[in-house]
């Protein structure tokens, strides 16, 4: 998936705003945030970011507080809707399936998908498709694009694999200091049980795809394949067959990709060769 970056409307603070309704909430009933966070079931530290703004809450989250509040769907439609303030229509259906996936297999090929990207890249890969946009437009779309990694926070998140070309590794974005942060922050992602990135080099040759999409799986079976176009935007497909086809593209991309281990290993070499 290209992720490039959203151009329809400016995106809204959603988590900020759904940290005050919480904290406004909580404040009402009279409890402080250890108190608030045992009637919820969630430690302290998970009510605070939530109250902060730093992470959108999950469905999980919004549905513990209906129950507290005795607000019945209240608050997770409140979330919900909020989840979707700043993307453009033709990603509204994409965001709804990450939420929920079981399992997100992505084949980059142009940037790294967002659910890998730090801050400083994605800055630099909107920029690169937006230079007459202001920084505050530019940073509103990074911070959009950075709480949508909450998924991989979540008690039961998705199994993501992910395909990258070597193409992709070997690019400077934003800079050699970027790029090499960048690339640390993938082996430190390769660390988790939940995730799994394997490079295909140029020696494998030919890709069976020189295109990105990205296979979205619910209750561990595939779903839906997402594709962007440049002039387009993106779509979400679950024809049967399309997604058939991109299983059997994954399968193959998997066995011309290097080993876990192999590509841990190369994309170290590969941060040595950004710093030389």
């Amino acid at each position: 998936m290209s992720e490039g970056a959203t151009q329809e409307r400016a995106p809204k603070n959603s988590a900020v705003y759904f940290g005050e309704e919480v904290k406004a909430l909580r404040e009402s009933m009279g409890l402080s945030q250890d108190d608030f966070a045992v009637q919820l079931h969630y430690n302290q530290g998970q009510v605070s970011k939530v109250e902060s703004g730093s992470v959108l809450a999950s469905k999980a989250f919004a549905t513990a507080m209906d129950r507290v509040a005795g607000t019945p769907g209240v608050y997770l439609r409140l979330r919900n809707k909020l989840s979707k303030q700043g993307h453009p229509d033709w990603f509204v259906p994409y965001i709804a399936l990450e939420e929920s996936a079981s399992g997100v297999t992505d084949y980059s090929c142009t940037f790294l998908m967002g659910l890998l990207q730090t801050p400083e890249y994605a800055a630099a890969v909107t920029r690169a498709a937006f230079p007459r946009a202001s920084d505050e437009w530019i940073k509103e779309n990074v911070e959009l694009r950075m709480r949508r990694q909450a998924v991989l926070d979540r008690e039961d998140p998705p199994l993501l694999w992910v395909i990258v070309h070597e193409a992709v590794l070997r690019a400077v974005v934003g800079g050699v200091a970027v790029m090499v942060s960048q690339l640390e922050h993938l082996t430190v992602l390769m660390k988790s049980p939940h995730v799994t990135i394997q490079v295909l080099p140029y020696k494998a040759g030919a890709a069976p795809s020189h295109l990105p999409f990205t296979l979205l799986s619910l209750d561990g079976k595939p779903h839906a394949v997402y594709t962007e176009t440049p002039t387009h935007g993106g779509q979400v497909d679950e024809t049967p067959s399309v997604v058939a086809s991109a299983v059997g593209m994954f399968d193959r991309l998997r066995m011309a990709a290097l080993s876990d281990e192999e590509s841990r290993l190369f994309i170290r070499k590969i941060m040595e060769d950004h710093t030389t």
